[in-house]
């Protein structure tokens, strides 16, 4: 029952966020036998049998391919293309697309694939198929760095949804109540001067100026990253373990320590629990990337007007202020029957001009395309954002921002941070910053 329910509002939700992408595909849970029959069956190569199978984990996504199918029908419109679309738990999907690769019958045409997954996919005998033809042509006008994520010796498996450059969401209510303005929050350069002000903000409200994931990863991977660190080096080899990787987990510490900082509800910035907790006025600020957005639109409807955004702060004079972190990265699977039909549905989808605003307007995520940042689409202002135009704020730290190593472990190494490391220094203390991370390193070097 509980597995037909989920089902059921994933497929609710996604019928209700068509409006943006104007497509005829149809979306199905995870149940559907009928569509999974025709994942396994894929194209007839004409007209109405142009069916292109797609799996994800996000229904927000949905507006994205509905806008590509369409797209394409209006260019194609004798010989259309019909998407069908499953909806499915991030890490089941994860899972499920193996077995189907591995076993060589039942995967999607098309699958959304987490960049906290992708990496396996890049192992062996790799089952998604190179697309440098409709890359290539397209790259001189986009972030390289959030296409190398899906990248593996000189060929491209995977398709960016957006850049993900990190940002600091403000609630400014409660830092007015605090005593702070917004040229109070403008003149925060540093995480020292954010950290102070927001000891303050809890001093004065009672109010916890963030949080910190205890399930999950951030704003540990965004800082480390920043500081030019990351869980591994673009060799492959563990640097989880870093003096500069300590460094900022034991500043977290010290913060958390002060009591301003307390863990995620439900430990995770991604499940309800959070978000109500959220809307309700929960902390002062998050850090988190810009796709983030899409979340406080879709599920905090209390807080608009409330969220000002601005980059991040640094550690030292001359680091981002911005880093690329989360993504999507939308492959084509061998089992594809037509992959130049999914080829030109994926480009009409993700790369174009159009596609990009679309992404922005429908999502509200960075788009990948450094063109469109200054269309008057991108760059009006957001009523529920303060008021305020994100790519005016943000359009000169996003371009060029770093983006993660993605190698063989990553899975392992963010699954070790995620599980462990995360819960031992912030929920039991049962092990120091340094002491974590090394443990963690040695385990990461022994599956190597």
């Amino acid at each position: 029952m509980k597995k037909l329910l989920a089902t059921a509002l994933a497929l609710t939700l996604a019928l209700s966020l068509t409006a943006c992408g104007g497509g005829s595909s149809e979306t199905a849970g995870g149940n559907s036998e009928e569509t999974k029959k025709e994942a396994v069956g894929g194209q007839t190569g004409s007209g109405e049998g142009n069916i292109i199978t797609i799996w994800t984990s996000n229904e927000l996504h949905n507006q994205m391919f509905e806008f590509g199918e369409k797209a394409y029908n209006e260019k194609h419109a004798d010989n259309p293309v019909k998407l069908k679309i499953e909806v499915y738990p991030n890490t089941e999907m994860a899972n499920k697309l193996l077995i189907a690769l591995q076993s060589g019958v039942g995967a999607p045409d098309v699958a959304d694939i987490n960049i906290n997954y992708f990496s396996n996919f890049l192992k062996g005998d790799i089952q998604l198929v190179p697309m440098n033809d409709i890359v290539e042509k397209e790259l001189a006008d986009c972030v390289q760095s959030r296409f190398d994520l899906y990248k593996k010796d000189s060929n491209y498996y995977g398709l960016p949804t957006h850049v993900g450059a990190t940002v600091v969401y403000y609630n400014m209510e409660i830092m007015e109540n605090a005593g702070f303005t917004i040229e109070d929050v403008n003149a925060i350069e540093t995480w020292d001067q954010y950290r102070d002000i927001g000891v303050e903000v809890f001093e004065k409200t009672g109010i916890p100026m963030t949080i910190y994931e205890v399930s999950n990863q951030r704003p540990f991977w965004p800082m480390i990253v920043q500081r030019g660190g990351d869980y591994l080096n673009t060799d492959g080899s563990v640097a989880m373990d870093s003096d500069s990787n300590i460094q900022v987990l034991e500043w977290m510490k010290d913060f958390w320590d002060t009591g301003a900082v307390v863990a995620a509800p439900g430990g995770s910035t991604s499940v309800e629990e959070f978000w109500t907790w959220m809307n309700q006025g929960g902390c002062a600020s998050l850090t988190m990337p810009s796709w983030f957005m899409s979340r406080f639109t879709n599920y905090m409807p209390d807080l608009e007007g409330k969220i000002a955004i601005r980059p991040m702060p640094v550690f030292e004079k001359g680091q981002p202020r911005t880093v690329g972190i989360g993504g999507t990265g939308t492959a084509i699977t061998t089992q594809c029957k037509n992959v130049e039909l999914a080829k030109e549905v994926l480009y009409e989808s993700k790369l174009t001009y159009e596609a990009n605003v679309n992404i922005w307007e429908c999502l509200q995520f960075d788009p990948v395309r450094t063109d469109v940042w200054t269309d008057e689409r991108l760059t009006a202002p957001m009523e529920y954002f303060y008021n305020e135009s994100f790519f005016k704020i943000m359009g000169e730290y996003v371009d060029g921002c770093p983006s993660p190593v993605n190698a063989d472990f990553s899975v392992a190494a963010q699954d070790l941070i995620n599980n462990t490391v995360m819960y031992s220094v912030f929920v039991d203390g049962s092990q120091t910053p340094a002491e974590a991370l090394k443990a963690a390193a040695e385990e990461l070097r022994a599956q190597q």
